[in-house]
């Protein structure tokens, strides 16, 4: 099994490598400001959450602020472990291409 292993298909799409990437320089972030760093319609935010919170690599908590619903996304301790184990794999990958 070599390194190339390490290479999370979950974090092929360029949104769900886009959140990631947020969460993990944010403790949190809320739906409306993911979706205005990513430039993604509403649906296609929550199709990709949906997809990172199944493999529990998020969490997704929903809350009311006065009346206004509000969403906000928290990477968890293991989507940080399997962001980070698929970022070294490319950076490796990068130095050495053989």
């Amino acid at each position: 099994m070599g390194l190339i292993d390490n290479i999370n298909k979950l974090f092929d799409h360029r949104i769900r490598l886009g959140i990631m990437s947020i969460l993990m320089v944010n403790e949190e972030v809320d739906f409306n400001r993911l979706k205005e760093l990513l430039d993604v319609t509403d649906g296609n935010l929550a199709s990709h959450t949906k997809t990172l919170e199944n493999a529990e690599y998020i969490k997704i908590e929903k809350s009311f602020i006065g009346k206004k619903p509000n969403t906000k996304y928290i990477i968890t301790r293991v989507g940080r472990k399997a962001f980070k184990k698929h970022i070294d794999a490319l950076e490796h990958l990068i130095r050495n291409p053989e």
